[in-house]
């Protein structure tokens, strides 16, 4: 019996060739890695890193839109209720100077002279009441037409210099910069609404009172006229005034309207003419009133100005049918309870009755009339876009 054969003896498989070829490759490809992982490590910081940048980069940001925001919320909230007060202070200003316009009417058309004269029975009667026709419809007339100008007229120099008294109260102005209104100039720039209490006013009643001869100058004191047909009359005097061209203006008023003289000196007059010696103040006057002849000749100022003629107009025959109710005599004989054609008067009743109207026009105490004038939406519009225009930033450039 043959012996079993020995067991094989066990290898070392490191010993073989291509075992240590292996072991080697997966320490070459272990210390290959190492860099690779360590780029990687160094990726991932740098990521974070960034991230966390970008987060505190995102929430400075957002802070500063914020503080941004709310400091825009606050500047508006603060330029809004400076425009509301200064529209408060436009109408006390209106109805503060609304007497010295009221005086200043009756010292030039006095038909108070007259009717003291009629109570005597002079022997020229006939003549001192075509007098007294003719002043009391200009005076009247002449009353609608200065009131709107002068709450017109107010109402954009009160806006204009409300928006640089705006910008010297901001912090924009502050800092030592000369402020663009002082008091002072305020004051210079303000007084010119003296032109219209003054050789404005003489120059729309002469006007006025030359229409108001063309276009009752001929009509008997006898004769009736329904408040329809008084409406008529009125709307023939205003075309004669607002068509009216003097000559001595016609060569400078271009595309401005033909009222404008009336509410502001030309250009060449007063401070303009001291050409030298001119003062700081006096520049800075000049400038506020060659802003206020641009938006005078604006389409927008022309168009709110037709606006209040066209509700003055309106609210005055309002105030005079009140004297043109039908009695239940002249109801049973028209049958008509509201026409305006159904009661007429004699044009010797009428003229009491239109020379009283210039104190509820005039009234110092807000009437129907005035309220009126200062309540309407264009009004408003139109003070807000003047206010807008001279309250920004942008002023300051120019």
């Amino acid at each position: 019996m043959s012996p079993t054969p020995a067991a094989p003896p066990a290898r070392d498989w490191g010993d073989l060739p291509g075992a240590g070829i292996c072991h080697l490759f997966g320490q070459a490809a272990r210390l290959s890695l190492e860099p690779l992982r360590a780029r990687f490590r160094n990726i991932a910081e740098k990521s974070s890193l960034r991230v966390y940048l970008l987060g505190k980069y995102g929430q400075r940001k957002i802070k500063e839109i914020q503080e941004r925001e709310a400091a825009e919320y606050i500047a508006q909230a603060r330029r809004q209720y400076h425009f509301e007060s200064n529209q408060r202070t436009c109408n006390m200003t209106v109805l503060s100077m609304l007497p010295a316009l009221k005086d200043a009417l009756m010292h030039q058309l006095n038909s108070e002279s007259l009717t003291s004269l009629l109570k005597n029975r002079p022997p020229n009667k006939l003549e001192i009441w075509e007098d007294l026709k003719i002043i009391s419809f200009t005076r009247s007339i002449v009353a609608v037409y200065s009131t709107c100008m002068l709450v017109v007229l107010l109402r954009v120099q009160l806006n204009i210099i409300g928006g640089y008294i705006y910008l010297d109260n901001a912090a924009i102005c502050k800092n030592g910069t000369t402020p663009l209104a002082p008091p002072e100039v305020q004051q210079q720039y303000l007084s010119s609404i003296q032109h219209l209490l003054g050789d404005g006013l003489t120059e729309l009643i002469t006007v006025v009172k030359q229409a108001v001869q063309k276009v009752f100058g001929s009509v008997s004191l006898k004769h009736t006229l329904s408040l329809l047909e008084l409406e008529q009359k009125l709307k023939e005097i205003r075309k004669l005034i607002e068509q009216h061209k003097d000559l001595s203006h016609s060569d400078k008023i271009g595309s401005r309207s033909l009222l404008c003289h009336y509410m502001m000196p030309d250009e060449e007059n007063p401070l303009a003419t001291q050409a030298c010696g001119l003062t700081e103040r006096d520049v800075a006057t000049i400038k506020l009133l060659n802003e206020t002849r641009d938006m005078l000749e604006s389409p927008d100022f022309s168009t709110v100005l037709s606006t209040c003629l066209n509700r003055g107009f309106s609210r005055l025959l309002d105030n005079m049918a009140e004297f043109f109710r039908p009695t239940e005599q002249d109801l049973c004989q028209s049958g008509s309870v509201n026409s305006l054609s159904s009661v007429s008067l004699p044009l010797a009743k009428i003229i009491p009755i239109i020379n009283g109207q210039i104190h509820s026009v005039c009234s110092e105490t807000p009437s129907h009339f005035i309220q009126d004038l200062l309540m309407m939406e264009q009004m408003k519009d139109f003070a807000a876009n003047v206010y807008e225009a001279f309250s920004t930033s942008q002023q300051l450039e120019k």
